[in-house]
């Protein structure tokens, strides 16, 4: 039930923020001090059916308006974006917990998609050829699907939501976000300032929820396509569920994320790029390096002596004091299944070199945050639970291998394959690494690496479920479907009927 004491955080339908007709509300809280904040609004499924209606009306003019013009509103969009980064950046660390220069970061990555959809015009122009047959002519467009949806993660607020919709926008689409209700905020500010840029009332909505506001997305007759990224139980369940309906889908599921270090690579920027990889936002990464693959125990011993020092220095406080480089994990039940997986690696054998459970908030007012150190895991072996699952916390774990193939194997044997990396000086081995691979997302040198805007973000295996990664491309692709059209027109010769296959030549 709702406390009319806090702050409500609501839904955004046909351009105007509403309460709903739902009385089921959930605490925001503050994972820096592990307080109360806010409520948001639960949806029901009137709700749902309502922001859908909203995007049903509103796309007829949507998608028939000039490509050009929609490319307008979001280069508006964008500048409101920039201006106001500070604001968005402050909403998302006061929700999820991240550092203030990591949720601007996070921003950042999100308006290069922006960027990029504002392209758009140029990207959805079709083919044409002129005399595919005696007086006749073909051409083919890209149209808007309809009314398309987007379910999006706690751990990016902005960026994964920017993923979607500013794509699905462009190419004429009408849009439905439903947000982690964890940390709501961030949607509403990107829908009032899509008002503010131009545009029209429905073309955006944004509905907060739980299971049954996603259920009703995924089982409306109206909505043509689902977006989605989280846990891979999750990304299979809206795969199957949203396709059994006849949706279009991609959904994105968890990682494991394995970084190989050769034994010619540069152990100084090795350990500087884990450190980030595996601590920045603490974990909270589906592209977080969560597994260290030394290639021989001569690199495992080098490298373990540099992070430990490393790891112990972490500054790690609330966004509040802009030198905290981690913040707290995002729930308090999530910190308690961090530390179980913890306790689950030291119980299973695995060498505990720093643990991250003995870190202690002692700062006035952030005492009861959720927060945790950074932990180190040597000596860990396939079987072990902290190597099979996503752990999703600054937890890394490091598992030996005595050769480059050795360590390749490791990585083909895991069922998850959204990103990983490799650092060596060895041309060959690099050029091996990234042809032979079966990953989909791959490092060089490069210890997180999510694709630019114009390109497409997406893994393999139990990554990814349907056909299509995330934006560039494949996002254009993703938010249009193909149309073909043949033409010939009377030339004023009479001509008699045909009844065998036609041919045009």
């Amino acid at each position: 039930m709702t406390n009319s004491s806090l702050p409500e955080i609501a839904h955004y339908i046909d351009g105007e923020i509403v309460s709903g007709s739902s009385d089921r509300t959930q605490d925001v809280f503050n994972p820096a001090t592990g307080g109360v904040e806010k409520q948001v609004r639960l949806a029901a499924a009137a709700d749902v059916e309502a922001a859908v209606a909203s995007a049903r009306a509103a796309w007829p003019e949507w998608s028939k308006m000039p490509p050009l013009r929609r490319a307008r509103i979001l280069d508006r969009f964008k500048f409101i974006i920039q201006e106001r980064a500070d604001q968005l950046a402050e909403a998302i660390s006061s929700e999820h917990g991240k550092t203030h220069d990591d949720a601007l970061g996070e921003v950042t990555r999100g308006l290069e998609v922006v960027e990029f959809a504002v392209g758009a015009p140029h990207l959805l122009k079709g083919e044409y050829t002129e005399s595919v047959g005696t007086g006749v002519d073909s051409f083919s467009t890209r149209q808007s699907l309809g009314v398309v949806a987007g379910i999006t993660p706690f751990n990016f607020p902005c960026m994964v939501p920017m993923w979607m919709f500013p794509v699905a926008l462009a190419c004429g689409n009408t849009f439905i976000l439903k947000p982690s209700e964890r940390d709501p905020s961030a949607s509403l500010l990107m829908a009032e300032w899509l008002s503010e840029a131009g545009v029209p009332k429905g073309v955006f909505n944004v509905v907060q929820g739980d299971k049954l506001a996603v259920d009703t997305l995924l089982e409306h007759p109206d909505v043509k396509a689902i977006s989605f990224v989280g846990s891979t139980p999750i990304a299979k369940y809206i795969h199957t569920t949203g396709t059994a309906n006849g949706k279009r889908v991609q959904a994105l599921g968890g990682a494991k994320n394995h970084m190989i270090i050769m034994p010619d690579a540069d152990l100084d920027m090795a350990a500087n790029a884990l450190m980030g990889a595996a601590f920045g936002s603490a974990g909270e990464r589906c592209m977080a390096i969560s597994v260290a693959v030394p290639v021989t125990d001569a690199v495992a011993d080098a490298l373990v002596e540099k992070l430990v020092p490393k790891i112990e220095a972490l500054k790690i406080g609330p966004a509040a004091d802009r030198s905290s480089e981690m913040g707290p994990l995002v729930t308090r039940q999530h910190l308690d299944k961090v530390r179980g997986y913890i306790d689950s690696g030291e119980a299973a054998g695995a060498k505990l070199v720093v643990d991250g459970r003995s870190f202690k908030q002692d700062r006035q007012g952030y005492e009861n945050g959720y927060y945790v150190g950074g932990s180190l895991f040597d000596h860990v072996t396939p079987d072990m639970e902290i190597y099979r699952d996503e752990i999703f916390g600054p937890v890394l774990s490091m598992v030996r291998r005595e050769s480059y193939q050795d360590a390749v194997d490791l990585i083909h044997s895991h069922s998850y394959a959204n990103g990983t990396a490799v650092f060596t000086r060895d041309g060959d081995v690099a050029r091996a690494f990234a042809q032979d691979i079966e990953v989909g997302m791959v490092g060089i040198n490069v210890p997180i690496p999510v694709p630019m805007a114009f390109h497409s973000f997406g893994g393999w295996k139990d990554s990814l479920f349907g056909d299509h990664h995330m934006h560039g491309m494949e996002g254009i692709r993703f938010y249009t479907r193909l149309k073909t059209t043949t033409t010939r027109w009377p030339s004023g010769q009479r001509e008699n009927p045909q009844f065998v296959m036609p041919t045009l030549g």
